[in-house]
Order: structure tokens, then C-alpha cells, then sequence
């Protein structure tokens, strides 16, 4: 029965996300006055002026007040956290999911010592709060205001931080917050301690911040000094056992054990870690593995944080089926049914020329594409080209068409046999490339802003798979036959150009990457007030 409960509470509280409406959150719910003693949970009500009253007294922003004032008008004033015996399991659910989050967060903006201040007094010796009514409407009055503040933060994130400012142009998620108090009391705050509406990530994020918070008790996290530029298998050192050390503590080595020699065991552990850190994985420790080991693990600390703060801007229930692209990682993700079902290698955008963070939706593929080769890249290098050689044009398979240049289809053209379009104002979208090599590199951060897959026959046959106007033989003639041929995908598919330098992946596995456009350290400013390294 329990489960059964939990289930509709999640359901209910689901909906309330999804139904969410920010035009809503600025009107005034009507007072429903169907509700009273005799067909409620509780007959604890309280009169409106008392709500009002604190409202004022608070000073409680106007956003905040409408959330306070809509709760009650939509229970007409019935307690939410109080029933007859006292204070609820539920508010004690809350406020231990409170303090949890004001820990692991680092966040105390949500803590509000008149609510602690007035639950420490008026704690009855049977552990059940039983305060007079004055005390009693006023901690109701604290706890859901306590609520909306703690959701605010929780569950979208820091409304001080402007997403754009950063670069991030995918739609931050909105909650109807008063909606999910509302389902959440409905459901008696069945579950409410499990109740996260945020992407599954963001939970991952979080047990692995836990472990890194008990590593940094631990201390003892001292910099490894190496006496070789590397070290091989079988090679032996004082070196060689402090690394084996670090990585029994990051979980990678799962012996524990004091020796001293790169043995096989050791040479797994290795490639993992370096497989997490986005190395390359050839079980040879030298400096780019030491340098991570080596990072504080304040950094690390932090860095989840600011990573669990975009986990909170993206919807907590994506499509079932989507591409993600994740630049630090310079992967694609295929997404079938909710579950990760492939990735390739990409090369994204320079430091000079950033891959942009949005949203779209996929259209179209062309196959034998033309480029239309941007007039920046005209202007910067076309040009002093032809000023060189007057047959530049034709040596890159270039024409001019009114004004403006393109390189016809074929295998050198630099989009190569294919692209894949999302229509956007940024003009951004995936293709084929005949630079092949670049897919050898760990860092394939090389493009104007556009993304270059490794695999794009693959994903070609992926997008068209069922379509019987398009079988695997048409797709390869056509991808080489040299003639532009477009093709409208008889549904479209959700398209994330995302920027996560921290995640977990599908074997549970944290993984973390370089910021390689100084996102995180500019978020890091704002989350946590400070200038960073």
C-alpha cells in the first residue's frame, strides 16, 4: 500500500511540474471555500489576517507573498504541517531534507533562525511540537515560506545567476512551486524526503559530492612529487605507492594494499581513472594524470557544485528519445527510450569561436551537402587566399553565387558527406568532416563553432531506421553522390548542446573535464562570491 501511495504521490506531483505555468505564478489564486473542518484531514484553520500579518511583518518579496497567499486560498486556510497530535512526520521530513541541502549545498541564504529558534522552544518532552495557536500559526507560517525558499534553491537553482550571462541559452526549468507543496501535503508528505524534481543527474552529482566531503575530512590529500616524468608498468617507486594511495581513494584501485610496483591491477586502475578525467587511456601515468590527481579537493568539490547547479536548470524528465552533445566531453550522447543507447566522438568549437549551450529541435539531413561558407571565414581567410592565388576558388572546390562563396558537395568539402540540421539562430549544427584525424585527440576543440562527428553514417541510419523510403543502400549512394539532397525526418528529435564538465555515467562512474571555456569559473564567481584560479 505504501508504494502504491508513493507512486500517486509522484504522479501528482509530476503533473504539477509539467503543468507548470509561469504566467500563473502572478495571479492571485480565488479563496476556495468549499473546503472546511467537515470534509478536511484536520480541522486546524486560521484566519487570513494572521497570514497577512506576517506577510508584512516578514517583509516576504511579493513573489514569495503569492506563493504564501495562493497556497492558503487554495485550502482555504487549513493548516498544511500541523494535524491533531501536533507537528507532522512530514515537516520533520522537510526540515532534515532543509538542513541536508544547506550542508552539501553550502547554502545558508535558506536558513531562517526565528523557524529553528522557535521549534527549539517550544519542543514538548514528548518530541511532538505542541505549541499555543499564536506560536502554532506562526511556525505553519514559517515552514511554507521555509518551503517555497528551500524549492526556489533546491529544485531550479539560484534565480540570482543569469543563465546567459554564461553562456547558457537552453530555457531554464520552471516549476509551479505551489503546486507541488499542494500535492505534497494532499499526499499526507508521503515520500517527501525522496521527492526530487531534478534530473536524474543531479542526485548522482550529489552522493558523489558526499563522498569528496568525506575525503576532505579525511585530509591528509597532500600533492604526489614524482622523481620520472612517467611511469610504466612494472616500473617501482615511493611515488608509484602514493598514487596507488589516491586512486584506492578515488575508487579506482579496489585493493588496499601499501605496495610500491605498477602491477596489473594497478594498470586497470589507471586506465579507468584516466578514462573518467578524459585522458588518454593507454595505462601510462604522466603528467596530465598527475596534474588531476593532484587537484585539490576543494576544486573537485566545487566543481560538482557548479555542475549540480545546471543539473537544476534542465527539465528533470527530458524526452524519452534525444541527442545531447556535451562539449567538455566532446561527445555526442544518443538517447533511445530514456536510456543512453550510443555515443560517438565530436570536435566542438574553439576557445575562440565557443560552441553555443541551447536547444533545438532536428529536422533535417542533407546528404552531399554544399558549405555556405560564413562570411567571417570569407573575410579572414578566403580572401587573402585568393589574393595569393587567383585559383584558390577552384583548388578547394569553391564557387562564387551572387556575392557570396560555397564549396560544392563532395568527399573534401569541409562539412563532408552530411549534416544534420536543427534550425537555430546561431547556426550551429552537426556534420560529417573530412579532417578524420582529428578524432585521435583527447581535447577536439577545434571547430569554428559547428560540431564534427566521428560517426555520422551511424547516426544517418539511426535518425532514418523504419523509414522505407530511405534504406541503408539509397542513404550511402546518396551521401556520395554528389548531388545536395534534403531530407525532412518525418518527426523531429530534441537536439541539447549542453556544458557539463562533472557527471556520472551510465556504470556509475564520475567522470569530470576540463573547462574548456571558462564557464564553471565564471559561475563559480557568482555561486560562491569570490574570484577563482
Amino acid at each position: 500500500m505504501k508504494q502504491i501511495l508513493f507512486v500517486l504521490s509522484i504522479v501528482l506531483l509530476a503533473a504539477a511540474c509539467q503543468n507548470a505555468d509561469p504566467q500563473k505564478n502572478t495571479v492571485i489564486v480565488p479563496r476556495d471555500t468549499t473546503i472546511n473542518v467537515a470534509n478536511s484531514y484536520t480541522e486546524l484553520f486560521f484566519d487570513s489576517t494572521r497570514m497577512e500579518n506576517y506577510v508584512q511583518a516578514e517583509k516576504l518579496p511579493d513573489s514569495l507573498a503569492l506563493q504564501v497567499r495562493n497556497f492558503y486560498n487554495g485550502r482555504n486556510y487549513q493548516m498544511a504541517w500541523f494535524d491533531s497530535s501536533g507537528l507532522t512526520e512530514y515537516a520533520y521530513s522537510f526540515l532534515q531534507m532543509q538542513n541536508q541541502y544547506i550542508s552539501y549545498a553550502k547554502d545558508s541564504s535558506i536558513y531562517n533562525p526565528d523557524l529553528h529558534h522557535l521549534l527549539d522552544t517550544m519542543e514538548a518532552d514528548s518530541g511532538r511540537y505542541q505549541p499555543l495557536q499564536e506560536d502554532r500559526t506562526k511556525l505553519e507560517l514559517l515552514l511554507t515560506s521555509s518551503f517555497f525558499r528551500y524549492a526556489a534553491k533546491a529544485y531550479q537553482g539560484n534565480d540570482k545567476i543569469n543563465a546567459r550571462d554564461l553562456g547558457w541559452y537552453i530555457p531554464r526549468k520552471k516549476l509551479n512551486l505551489t503546486s507541488v507543496l499542494d500535492s505534497l501535503i494532499r499526499n499526507k508528505g508521503k515520500d517527501i524526503d525522496k521527492y526530487d524534481p531534478v534530473y536524474v543527474q543531479y542526485n548522482l552529482l550529489r552522493q558523489q559530492l558526499l563522498r569528496y566531503y568525506e575525503l576532505e575530512k579525511e585530509g591528509a590529500w597532500q600533492p604526489i612529487n614524482l622523481t620520472q616524468k612517467s611511469y610504466k608498468p612494472g616500473d617501482s617507486s615511493v611515488a608509484i605507492g602514493a598514487i596507488r594511495k589516491r586512486l584506492q581513494s578515488l575508487g579506482d584501485l579496489k585493493t588496499t594494499d601499501s605496495l610500491q610496483v605498477f602491477d596489473s591491477i594497478m594498470v586497470k586502475a589507471v586506465k579507468q581513472f584516466q578514462r573518467r578525467y578524459g585522458i588518454k587511456e593507454d595505462g601510462v601515468i604522466g603528467t596530465s594524470m598527475i596534474k588531476e590527481l593532484n587537484r585539490p579537493l576543494e576544486d573537485r568539490i566545487r566543481q560538482l557544485l557548479v555542475n549540480m547547479e545546471r543539473m537544476r536548470w534542465v527539465p528533470a524528465n527530458p524526452p524519452a528519445d534525444y541527442l545531447l552533445v556535451n562539449i567538455p566531453a566532446y561527445q555526442l550522447f544518443v538517447f533511445k527510450d530514456g536510456k543512453l543507447n550510443w555515443k560517438m566522438n565530436v570536435v566542438v568549437g574553439s576557445a575562440a569561436h565557443n560552441t553555443v549551450i541551447f536547444r533545438g529541435d532536428m529536422k533535417y539531413i542533407v546528404f552531399s551537402p554544399y558549405w555556405n561558407v560564413p562570411n567571417s571565414i570569407v573575410q579572414k581567410e578566403i580572401l587573402p587566399g585568393i589574393r595569393k592565388n587567383k585559383n584558390y576558388l577552384a583548388r578547394h572546390n569553391m564557387e562564387m553565387i551572387n556575392g557570396s562563396v560555397r564549396q560544392k558537395p563532395g568527399p573534401g568539402n569541409s562539412l563532408g558527406l552530411v549534416k544534420f540540421l536543427f534550425p537555430n539562430s546561431y547556426n550551429i549544427y552537426l556534420h560529417d568532416t573530412p579532417a578524420k584525424s582529428l578524432f585521435n585527440e583527447t581535447s577536439r576543440a577545434f571547430s569554428h563553432g559547428c560540431i564534427r562527428l566521428a560517426e555520422p553514417r551511424k547516426l544517418a541510419l539511426y535518425l532514418l531506421e523504419g523509414n522505407k523510403d530511405w534504406p541503408v543502400d539509397k542513404i550511402d549512394k546518396t551521401m556520395k553522390g554528389g548531388k545536395e539532397t534534403w531530407v525532412t525526418l518525418p518527426q523531429t528529435i530534441p537536439v541539447f548542446i549542453g556544458y557539463f564538465t562533472a557527471w556520472v555515467d551510465s556504470e556509475g562512474l564520475l567522470n569530470f573535464r576540463d573547462d574548456i571555456y571558462g564557464h564553471d569559473k565564471k559561475m563559480a564567481e557568482q555561486l560562491f562570491g569570490e574570484k577563482t584560479d
